[in-house]
């Protein structure tokens, strides 16, 4: 009996063998490690940002109201019969939180449904300003030579007039306004600061290792511009187009308030505190509220980019 013992001891000491690739049961098999990036390191910081999430739930919810003003509101400022002079100048009460304004309008109603153009004002004109932007400054980041030269020199010829002074000019001469004409004029005057930015970018981008790797082993030209040179430079374009978004949001109600931006019938908040600007002593409602959802507005895009240039700016680590 002891030496059948012993044997049994000494056969269980031995080493299993196992096939390659296969796992011992109960063992953990090793994880796969995480591929570090720019982009992801800055959606990890983002995520623990309460700036970042502050402002995100505001412009979501912004967004949605944007979208879907009829489910904040049972009203229809659009309809007939909405205004009732008989409310006029009616100061907030339990069935009507912002009151009404001069024409007996519910002002609640008509600052849900002025969300969208005040959105899509800033949404369109961002988008514009950043693909010119864009495109531009990576064709004369890239090629160089003359083709930079000219088109440098063009911009900065552009870029020498007021966005806003440029703005009242033409809206002022077109005598009247709507979304699309006011996102358009502010595109054509705002995308020089877009085409410096990316321009930049792409000649410091265009001169790291990586760049220099990947030439030399056989990659092209647009694989490169596309792989390697336009991820990074988008950085701080992406940072300074969140930001200017709120600023054409204020720019819009600006141009809106002197009467050349959006016009009756469509709905502004810088229109409606044009209208409730007289009355603001006797009925300081006709202000505050569209005035309130401006600001939060404003503000809530320009947290959103400080805390995305935090993200993404290496030297803020």
């Amino acid at each position: 009996m002891p030496e059948n013992t012993s044997a049994t001891v000494e056969e269980s000491a031995v080493p299993v063998a196992t096939a390659p690739g296969s796992a011992i049961k109960g063992t953990k098999k090793d994880k796969p490690e995480r591929v570090a990036s720019m982009w992801s390191d800055a959606r990890r910081d983002l995520m623990h940002n309460w700036v970042f999430l502050v402002s995100a739930v505001l412009i979501l919810g912004l967004l949605v109201i944007a979208a879907f003003p009829g489910l904040f509101t049972s009203g229809d400022p659009y309809a007939k019969g909405f205004c009732d002079l008989s409310n006029s100048v009616v100061p907030p009460s339990g069935a009507h939180w912002f009151g009404f304004d001069v024409q007996g309008c519910d002002i609640y109603t008509r600052t849900i449904y002025g969300t969208r153009n005040s959105i899509i004002v800033g949404v369109l004109t961002s988008v514009l300003t950043t693909l010119v932007g864009c495109v531009l400054g990576m064709v004369a980041g890239l090629r160089s030579g003359w083709l930079d030269v000219l088109v440098s020199r063009f911009t900065e010829i552009w870029f020498a007039i007021p966005t806003m002074l440029g703005g009242l000019l033409v809206l002022a001469m077109l005598g009247t306004g709507n979304v699309i004409t006011v996102s358009l004029i502010m595109a054509v005057l705002g995308w020089p600061q877009l085409f410096r930015i990316m321009r930049g970018a792409v000649i410091t981008n265009k001169q790291n290792d990586y760049v220099m790797a990947a030439r030399a082993l056989g990659a092209g030209g647009w694989r490169i511009a596309m792989r390697h040179i336009l991820p990074n430079a988008l950085a701080p374009v992406i940072v300074v187009s969140t930001i200017n978004l709120g600023v054409y949001i204020s720019a819009e109600a600006a141009f809106s308030y002197l009467g050349i931006g959006v016009q009756s019938p469509n709905i502004s908040w810088g229109l409606m505190i044009s209208d409730g600007q007289d009355r603001f002593l006797s009925a300081p409602h006709m202000v505050l509220f569209p005035s309130l959802f401006l600001s939060i507005t404003v503000l809530a895009f320009i947290m959103l980019g400080e805390a995305v240039r935090d993200a993404l700016d290496p030297k803020l680590r």
